[in-house]
């Protein structure tokens, strides 16, 4: 059949149809990386074509190439519709590290069908949660906390983001640098500081270059690390959570996805939900333990989805709207990104002002599809090819900016919902500020 589609392929070239069946036969053959090809080709010529994009994701995923196949996923808007683009989805994001995101999708997925078993995805769910005391579980989990990461990155390693830094380096780095002067003024050290923004554009490695930058302990928080089935459990490891962050302090916790946790409570019908935000306020007040040289960071792609109480004086009392990276920025970042890659003569300024729009997951995706692609000609030659700008340039025209649609919500909820002024700074950058 492949055959056959390839010779007819030779006398039409431009038939589409014709291509996509033979991606297909590639796809259920596992010949995924001559799939990925046809699929390319066909949206080389239409960008538009769903189905096309979404044989790309599959080729993508089947091959190891998370970080492209997540990319490609959220672009397609249709994707929450489709079980089988779900799991995919939600594998990608456990593969690449992203457990938060992962749980998020793989919950509508059991929410379509809550019947759905899968080995991997099983494991999102909260482990043990059946077996033993709840003493003995409480204990497990905050002895899963008393090794906390020390990251080796710092700002230097971020790039761009001067305001966001700075507005860290006041609420956070000065306080530790002058601790007396704040005491001598009746401020803490510590606080809360939340990162709101599209996806992909640095939340969670500006939370982690922030540890690294006062030399503090790290704690990445995703849901699954907090939300059980048994009634009372999510407050006990909440709380855990933070006393392991206290009896560590300086440390900075990381809550990714915080929306999840903190959902209006005016929109749950759920009282043990509820109870949930509720401790996590008692927690961020300090009620029953000081934390001083606490920091706690929070990260949401919908802020208008969470509590109003967490943005409270004393809370989340510092928010931060995390753009895309501008045009410097994005030069900074290929240029950290490319440090350690074989490369030559690259004219970041060009591939800056070419990829607008673009998110750092985007630009993370353009680098993988070149680098993919100059390894192809590198088995050819039996030698590292250098990654020029060309292959760059090449390599961005099959990534399309996923910020987009982020900013279609949010511009609605900037027009008409934004009372508190919240969100200005995305009207400021959309332009839209009188």
């Amino acid at each position: 059949m492949i055959d056959s589609l390839r010779d007819a392929l030779q006398q039409s070239p431009d038939n589409l149809p014709l291509r996509i069946l033979l991606a297909e036969n590639l796809l259920q053959a596992k010949m995924f990386a001559e799939a990925e090809i046809e699929y390319r080709i066909v949206l080389e010529k239409d960008p538009g074509n769903i189905k096309a994009r979404r044989g790309l994701a599959k080729s993508y995923f089947e091959q190891g190439k998370y970080s492209i196949a997540i990319v490609v996923l959220e672009e397609l808007s249709d994707s929450e519709k489709d079980m089988e683009l779900m799991v995919i989805h939600a594998k990608s994001l456990m593969r690449n590290e992203e457990r938060g995101k992962a749980m998020n999708i793989y919950r509508s997925v059991l929410a379509l069908n809550p019947g759905f078993k899968d080995d991997e995805l099983d494991s999102l769910r909260t482990s043990n949660s059946s077996s033993g005391s709840v003493e003995q579980q409480l204990q497990d989990i905050e002895n899963g906390f008393q090794e906390v990461e020390r990251p080796r990155i710092n700002f230097d390693d971020v790039g761009g983001m001067s305001k966001v830094k700075e507005e860290i380096n006041i609420k956070i780095i000065q306080p530790l640098q002058y601790p007396d002067l704040y005491k001598a003024y009746g401020k803490k050290i510590g606080g809360g500081i939340l990162l709101y923004g599209p996806p992909g554009c640095g939340k969670t490695h500006l939370a982690r270059a922030t540890a690294g930058q006062i030399k503090a302990g790290f704690i990445s928080i995703g849901i699954h690390d907090v939300l059980d089935m048994w009634q009372g459990n999510s407050e006990k490891h909440l709380h855990a959570i933070f006393e392991s962050a206290r009896r560590q302090a300086p440390c900075v916790i990381f809550f990714d996805e915080i929306d999840a946790l903190g959902s209006s409570r005016t929109d749950l019908r759920n009282s043990s939900a509820k109870m949930v935000i509720n401790q996590f306020l008692s927690e961020l007040d300090g009620v029953q333990s000081s934390n001083d040289g606490l920091l706690v960071l929070g990260a949401t792609n919908a802020p208008w989805q969470l509590d109003t109480a967490f943005r409270r004086p004393g809370r989340f009392d510092r928010i931060i709207f995390v753009q895309p990276p501008d045009n410097e920025s994005r030069e900074s970042i290929l240029r950290i990104m490319l440090k350690e890659k074989p490369a030559k003569d690259i004219d970041y300024a060009t591939l800056a002002k070419s990829t607008a729009e673009f998110s750092g997951a985007d630009l993370h995706g353009m680098v993988d599809i070149a680098i993919e692609n100059k390894l192809r000609e590198s088995f050819k030659a039996g030698i590292p090819q250098p990654l020029s700008t060309k292959d760059l340039l090449n390599a961005a025209r099959q990534v399309k900016p996923s910020t987009r649609e982020w900013f279609n919500a949010a511009r609605n909820y900037a027009l008409y919902a934004n009372e508190s002024g919240l969100y200005d700074e995305i009207l400021e950058y959309l332009k839209l500020k009188k």
